[in-house]
């Protein structure tokens, strides 16, 4: 389905950031998802962070693969810097879309589908990498345009379309991204839009790949009792011709929680999500004690928000590399390629 644009309408109350920009600036095509999907609101939190940091939508570069999350870039920042991957992919165009120009902010958009199945390895070795850049995986549990097969990150015990319970173990890429060495690690709730800009806003900032789970309810795909992530609405009874569905209008589903308290969320169908968001006295630089805090209260059912770890001293892509200061992307012809004496130079460090 192809985006609508947004009318350029300014009303003269608007407020403006240091460059003189409104939030309007920073929006970008109007939304065809499912009406009260998560993503949509994670797309608002998106630009109220980048509205607030003053940052010029011509130096940020969207990426995203293949996915309902996916699509979400075309709903933000329209002059922006933008590439949209093939499935699982985007990691890799991020790397290299870095290396050659390491003064643009990156931001990938991507979902629990595209980052933990066909995606996974890519999504490991830029954490590998530590590239420079927010990494926001909206997490559903579902693959919502192939029509609500299992993701990776599906619960144990969650029902799909058709009825059959989820028997394997999901990946929690907030557990992944601990243990391969992430350097910013966070968690979030597309309904809690006051915590989630903040964490945003330190990702966007932080130097090194950071990554941001949010929960990101599906009003389509992901309705049953027990659902630990989602919602969803369909015709009750209907004669399947092609694969169409009816999702009707639903309300965003929004909470809000205080530090070091547990807040119960009741989704559309009826099922309750607890989340928990860490106190004042955790210590986000710890991480085996960050590992430990999210699997504790795994076990209780409870899904831990917040900064779980940051390492604000870390080397990113380039520090690691040795690369030049100056972006490729503005080096002459000449540094770049240096002739042939140079080249077999090189050459005879491997002989």
């Amino acid at each position: 389905m192809t985006s609508i644009q947004k009318p350029p309408v300014r009303h003269p109350s608007l407020q403006s950031n240091a460059l003189g920009l409104t939030r309007r600036d920073y929006e970008g095509a109007m939304s065809t998802l499912c009406a009260g999907c998560g993503h949509d609101s994670v797309t608002a939190a998106i630009v109220q962070a980048f509205f607030e940091l003053d940052i010029p939508p011509h130096r940020a570069a969207k990426m995203s693969g293949i996915g309902c999350s996916s699509k979400t870039t075309a709903y933000f920042m329209r002059q922006s810097h933008g590439f949209n991957s093939v499935h699982g992919r985007m990691p890799s165009v991020a790397s290299g879309a870095n290396a050659a120009n390491r003064d643009l902010i990156y931001i990938g958009i991507s979902g629990d589908g595209d980052s933990l199945s066909i995606g996974l390895g890519q999504l490991c070795h830029a954490i590998r990498r530590n590239v420079d850049m927010l990494y926001v995986l909206e997490n559903n549990g579902v693959y919502g345009l192939t029509k609500g097969q299992f993701s990776a990150s599906a619960d144990v015990g969650s029902k799909s379309k058709r009825g059959e319970p989820n028997v394997q173990k999901p990946i929690d890429p907030v557990l992944l991204a601990l243990s391969l060495g992430a350097t910013f690690v966070a968690r979030g709730f597309s309904g809690d839009k006051a915590r989630l800009v903040p964490m945003l806003k330190a990702g966007l900032t932080h130097k090194g790949f950071a990554i941001i789970d949010v929960i990101s309810p599906c009003v389509t795909f992901n309705d049953h009792e027990g659902s630990t992530k989602s919602y969803r609405f369909t015709r009750e009874n209907y004669h399947e011709l092609a694969a169409v569905d009816f999702v009707p209008l639903q309300r965003e589903i929004t909470a809000a929680t205080e530090a070091g308290t547990s807040v119960s969320v009741t989704m559309h169908d009826g099922s309750i999500v607890r989340f928990r968001e860490v106190g004042s006295e955790y210590d986000p630089t710890d991480r085996d004690a960050a590992y430990a805090h999210v699997r504790t209260h795994q076990e209780r059912g409870e899904i831990v928000t917040g900064l779980l770890y940051i390492d604000e001293q870390s080397s990113d892509m380039h520090d690691i590399a040795h690369t030049v200061e100056r972006p490729l992307v503005e080096l002459p012809y000449e540094s770049l390629c240096p002739g042939r004496e140079a080249l077999e130079k090189l050459m005879d460090e491997y002989r």
